[in-house]
Parts: C-alpha cells; structure tokens; sequence
C-alpha cells in the first residue's frame, strides 16, 4: 500500500534552517508528482510547494519563494524541503503528498494520498 513518512521537523530559532525528508512507498514514485503543504493551528491547510516527475519543474507559495527549496530524488524514492531563513509564520504541521494524476498543484483536492505531518515551530 502507498506509504508517506515525514521526517524533520522540529524547534528551531528564527532565521534557522530545517530540511525536511519525506520517504515513499508502495508505488512507483518516479510515476507521480509530488507536493509539501502545511497547515497552522486553526488554519486551513496550505500549499508550500510541489515538484513534478524528474524535478525539472518546480512551484512554490509566494510566501516561501526565495527560502525553501523542494527537490525529490527518484533513485532513493524521497522528496525533500529544504528550508531556510524560517519564520515563525512558518510554525506549522508539515505534510508530504502524492498527486493524482491530475489537478492543479497547489489544490488539496488533487492529492490522493499524504502522510501523517511533522510539526516545525519557529521561536522568535
């Protein structure tokens, strides 16, 4: 069965980094888009960013453009968020997510399967 497992997350100061890591299973990963999102405490859940089959093509929230990177390696059946100059708006439970076979990139709805969250908080 597809399996998403996070992992990352943490405590860190503002202006810190944290890469997050996300480990796929039970499909052929390289056969599927990928995306990161999150959702604060009392908020809907958002779309941070997104990479298509080989990693040529990647989007991003306008909100972290410019300080995380996503990036996937099809070898190792992971995709990764590298995330730097963090914010505490940043605070939030980080989920990785496999995209059906269509939809839009930054629509929930176009996901099918996600894994269970990794918390990152951001200290001011």
């Amino acid at each position: 069965q597809v399996q998403l497992v996070e992992s990352g997350g943490g405590l860190v100061q503002a202006g810190g980094s944290l890469r997050l890591s996300c480990a796929a299973s039970g499909y052929t990963f390289s056969n599927y888009r990928m995306g990161w999102f999150r959702q604060a405490l009392g908020k809907e859940r958002e779309f941070v960013a997104a990479v298509y089959w080989s990693g040529g093509s990647t989007y991003y929230a306008d909100s972290v453009k410019g300080r995380f990177t996503i990036s996937r390696d099809n070898a190792k059946n992971t995709v990764s968020l590298q995330m730097n100059s963090l914010k505490p708006d940043d605070t939030a439970v980080y989920y990785c997510a496999r995209m059906g076979k269509s939809g839009t990139y930054y629509d929930t709805r176009s996901y099918d399967y996600w894994g269970q969250g990794t918390q990152v908080t951001v200290s001011s």
